[in-house]
């Protein structure tokens, strides 16, 4: 074996760090075991008597008109332009489905405010359909239902039963009895539907719960969202204790959303036929007040049609003016012709065509031309006197007077006729002058009439529109998939709380023993002192199951293997001393209380056990303990060096039983200046002469941190064991332990732990005991666990 190490941990491995932290877990394993038990207890537990949650769901499908159809009911008024932003969409719909509203109307229907509880020892169980007996309320005030109410309805006999109220009997009833209660009555009858049940005895508790309170309740539990964006169709969730309930509220749920929309719908056309019918008869008063004034104003100005007789008077009008004009121009052609017929000789032609064909003179005029024309005919062979000249002139002079008197005939007619046709036009025109006026002033009768009229044709058209869309009212939402609820809970999940149950049960421990490990600064191990320190380490000391017990030849005990394993590295270290000298060694440590003086006792003795001379000296005068373990005098060392009183030191060293070779020099009494005692001469002069009378001194000197003494007499020792502390030392104290070491202070030091647990090697194992044939008692896991060690 190694007599130590002289090395920093820091070149440790990933590996064997891993396996050290792991290690240093594993030694708990009992209470990982433990928690994990407990955990999983728990989660049974918690499973048994935690009320399951199950989830409930429905699929719709609503309207949607974004893109921009108007609600059916309001289609009657689209073509005017009214309610464009009255439209539906999803998420309205989703916010109206999730309505406290709603709720409420949906609870008051299935009456979840009242609930039924069966009393249970451990766990109380809700009833919802298979409850013997229902309780009514009626005539109770509006606060009732928004307060808490609590009875308690206890079975009887088949027709009575007790109710108690807060733990008090309220009296003793029978089934749809009427029992007063605050402001109104109820009564409690059997269920029909359950009438076996109703024949058993039974104690139920009855809750009214606040109804502003439930529907916070349910609307906090229902999840209402859509599938996707790009549809209409919405997902209803709903969870619960009792899954038969949570499908029942959301059927209803949906129920009562399309009536309430046909309902809304319904009121909407409803107000839109009254007032369409109040339009009907007023626009039906006003367009008949229109029509009689068109009547009066035709027949007060006698036209029937104006634009017909405005045309047939333009026309009369022309045809008046048109003949005013040929009778005046037939009048300037008489006239003409009279003046020609007063200028011109008889034998003169008088022009006949310029005269219409159907006037009388015409015929004279050409009858005159030709008597003319004939005159002139026979002149050319017979004189003027001739007698047929003669008697053509006479002729023709009768024609000309009679033709002179037609013409003039004929002017009087034609200006009588003009004189007429002028008075007639004046007529027309004076008639076609007021034809604008009257237009204008029926135009406006006109246009007041064709309005009313088309808006009361309109109305009438929209009346029946409105009665068509009453009498179809569809719902607002379509049902695609009923209510259905699931087979197994979703809370709570027991696969998962197993898990967590179980991962608690080992983070738990595991926690706690990191919070242990992360706050205790204390030495623990040989790796706390070899990465803390570069002192050579020999060996530890187990805890000692009997602390003031001292190693005897047969002791087969973890301490004792330690301390032999102790001696056997000393033995590296003390090589170079002298012989015939004895090998001393000093034992100390940082405070009192480490174990110092325990192992300088079993050292002494393990190495006495061995045929050798040894020597155990008390050198921590201020505070001797190795009366502790072994029967010696009160006076010793200090006696020796403070007085003359002994001639030799012999007569203090005593020899310790059963050990053949084990003496022991005690401290003896405190002194009150045990620096400057240990600073005497004679403490040199005292180890030189022990050096030659024994094989090993074992010297037990005081704690280094807090007092010189050790330091004064530490140039004596051939080696000096550092008693560390497990548990006790703070791994900050291992630097004054360092610093003696690097400043050579302690000659040949090296150290050692104490008081550490067999059972935790913290990965190095240290395998103590093997019991040569001594028996050792093998504790079952029970015992160890719940036994001191």
């Amino acid at each position: 074996m190694q007599p130590y190490r002289v090395h920093h941990e820091d070149d440790l491995d990933q590996n064997i760090n891993f396996r050290e932290q792991f290690e240093k877990y594993l030694i708990h394993w009992k209470w990982f075991v433990i928690g994990v038990t407990v955990s999983l207890l728990i989660a049974f537990l918690y499973l048994r008597y935690t009320v399951p949650l199950y989830n409930a769901t429905s699929t719709i499908l609503v309207k949607d008109d974004r893109k921009g159809g108007l609600a059916s009911e309001l289609s009657a008024f689209s073509d005017l332009g009214m309610l464009k932003g009255a439209k539906s969409n999803v998420d309205n719909e989703i916010e109206v489905i999730k309505s406290r509203k709603l709720i409420k109307k949906t609870l008051n229907e299935l009456g979840f405010n009242i609930s039924y509880i069966n009393e249970g020892r451990i766990k109380d169980g809700e009833i919802y359909n298979n409850c013997p007996i229902k309780i009514i309320f009626y005539n109770q005030s509006p606060n009732f239902y928004n307060e808490f109410h609590q009875f308690k309805v206890v079975s009887q006999t088949s027709d009575t039963f007790e109710v108690f109220i807060n733990s008090r009997l309220f009296g003793t009833f029978k089934y749809g009895q009427s029992i007063r209660y605050l402001t109104g009555d109820f009564s409690v009858v059997k269920d029909k539907f359950n009438s076996e049940n109703s024949l058993k005895e039974f104690s139920i508790r009855v809750e009214v719960l606040p109804i502003e309170g439930l529907a916070d309740n349910y609307r906090s539990r229902l999840k209402v969202m859509t599938l996707s964006k790009n549809t209409s169709v919405i997902e209803l969730n709903f969870v619960d204790p009792i899954h038969l309930r949570a499908k029942d509220f959301l059927n209803a749920l949906v129920k009562n959303y399309n009536q309430d929309a046909i309902e809304d719908k319904n009121f909407i056309g409803e107000n839109t036929s009254k007032f369409i019918e109040q339009r009907l008869r007023l626009i039906y008063n006003e367009l008949e007040g229109v029509e009689k004034d068109a009547e009066q104003f035709k027949k007060s100005n006698k036209v029937t049609d104006i634009t017909s007789e405005a045309g047939l008077f333009l026309e009369n009008a022309s045809e008046f003016e048109k003949r005013e004009i040929e009778t005046e121009t037939q009048l300037k052609v008489v006239t003409t012709l009279i003046d020609y017929l007063k200028a011109n000789k008889s034998e003169d032609l008088i022009p006949a065509n310029i005269l219409t064909a159907d006037v009388d003179a015409s015929d004279v005029i050409n009858q005159y031309n030709t008597l003319v024309l004939e005159r002139n005919r026979l002149l050319k062979t017979a004189g003027e006197k001739n007698a047929v000249v003669l008697a053509l002139d006479k002729k023709i002079a009768s024609l000309r007077y009679t033709v002179g008197a037609s013409l003039q005939q004929l002017k009087s007619s034609l200006q009588i006729k003009k004189n007429d046709l002028a008075r007639q036009n004046a007529i027309v025109e004076g008639r076609i002058s007021q034809i604008p006026t009257q237009e204008k002033e029926f135009r406006i009768i006109a246009r007041q009439q064709q309005v009313k009229e088309a808006l009361y044709l309109y109305l009438l058209e929209k009346r029946e529109e409105t009665a068509i869309s009453l009498a179809v009212t569809e719902p607002n939402a379509k049902v695609i998939d009923d209510a259905t609820s699931s087979a197994t809970p979703v809370s709570p999940n027991r696969n998962v709380i197993y898990i967590i149950a179980l991962a608690l049960g080992l983070l738990v421990p595991f926690g706690v023993f990191y919070l242990i490990n992360f706050f205790d600064n204390k030495v623990k191990s040989r790796l706390d002192i070899e990465r803390n320190t570069t002192i050579p380490f020999i060996g530890d000391v187990p805890k000692a199951e009997n602390p003031n017990e001292i190693i005897q030849l047969n002791s087969r005990t973890n301490t004792a293997e330690a301390i032999r394993i102790i001696r056997t590295n000393l033995e590296f270290i003390l090589k170079d001393v002298k012989e015939g000298l004895a090998k001393t060694i000093f034992v100390t440590s940082t405070f009192p209380k480490e174990g110092k003086t325990f192992v300088s006792v079993n050292l002494a003795s393990t190495i006495a056990l061995s045929d050798k001379k040894v020597l155990l000296i008390g050198l921590d005068i201020r505070n001797p303990k190795i009366d502790t373990y072994l029967q010696v005098p009160t006076v010793g060392l200090t006696n020796y060096l403070s007085s003359n009183k002994y001639s030799s030191i012999d007569e203090l060293i005593v020899k310790i039983d059963n050990y053949s070779n084990f003496y022991v020099l005690p401290a003896g009494i405190i002194p009150p200046n045990p620096a400057e005692l240990l600073m005497d001469k004679k403490v040199a002069l005292l180890f030189e002469e022990l050096k030659t009378k024994f094989d090993y001194i074992v010297v037990d000197t005081a704690p280094v941190s807090l007092v010189t003494d050790t330091l004064i007499i530490g140039y004596l020792a051939d080696a000096f064991v550092y008693v560390t502390r497990a548990n006790y030392l703070d791994k900050r104290m291992l630097k004054l332990p360092q610093q003696l070491y690097d400043e050579s202070k302690l000659p040949n030091m090296s150290i050692l732990i104490n008081d550490t647990d067999s059972q935790k090697g913290y990965g190095y194992g240290y395998g103590y005991g093997y019991g040569y044939g001594v028996e050792v008692e093998t504790k079952s896991w029970w015992k160890t666990l719940f036994t001191k060690k």
